[in-house]
């Protein structure tokens, strides 16, 4: 079930002119993954090869991220779900618009209403300030977990930010590293539960969940 909404709203979004990023983009860059997954890593934005090929994380610092979740976590891409807040590339890899963000919260709102994830891992800044709405940087909020509308959000470096401060040999490395260990040791807590009261199942239609944005921050429940 949760598959089959996920294609709709993948195929809906495909067509999506709500912003000014269609007008430059290869392709919406939706998400990819388990739809039923209990771990979501949701970054920023679609990079050039993300858009050319459709699919997030699949440069450089995605090769990274399907490392360390095998090396942490024992887990492949395919066991989780893997989504930016922004759906289609900004010019330049720029940072996303307040507007474009707007545009695009719904299509996010909706991913996480359909796949119900146990733990939400921010990559980087951007995600981790606009999910948990908070003007603290990424170097403060790493290494913990927040609750968020019964679920457990976990910041940590984006993989790109990774490559670029030294790579392996990096204190942010060995932290990402921390940070994976953590959500794995918060999925083991949470086995036994289920993440509740799952949301209605919405229209496909985006205007239905406009309703649930409010001044940038996710309003899911």
């Amino acid at each position: 079930m949760s598959g089959a909404a996920l294609s709709v709203l993948a195929a809906e979004a495909a067509g999506c002119t709500k912003c000014r990023l269609a007008e430059g983009r290869t392709q919406v860059v939706f998400g990819v993954g388990n739809p039923d997954a209990d771990l979501l890593f949701v970054g920023e934005a679609p990079g050039f090869h993300e858009d050319k090929q459709g699919e997030p994380f699949v440069g450089a610092a995605g090769q990274l991220l399907t490392r360390m979740l095998d090396e942490t976590l024992g887990l492949r891409r395919e066991d989780v779900y893997i989504c930016n807040i922004l759906k289609c590339r900004p010019p330049g890899n720029r940072d996303p618009l307040e507007d474009e963000i707007e545009a695009c919260t719904p299509w996010l709102v909706e991913q996480i209403s359909v796949i119900q994830p146990k733990v939400i891992v921010t990559l980087g800044n951007f995600a981790t300030k606009f999910v948990l709405n908070t003007q603290q940087g990424i170097t403060r909020m790493r290494g913990a977990a927040y609750p968020w509308h019964g679920r457990t959000v976990i910041p940590t470096f984006h993989p790109a930010a990774i490559l670029r401060g030294g790579g392996e040999g990096s204190r942010q490395f060995a932290e990402l590293r921390e940070d994976l260990e953590l959500v794995g040791a918060t999925l083991a807590r949470l086995e036994p539960e289920r993440p509740g009261p799952r949301l209605p199942e919405a229209e496909p239609a985006t205007e239905t969940v406009h309703a649930l944005v409010s001044d940038g921050q996710l309003e899911l429940f």
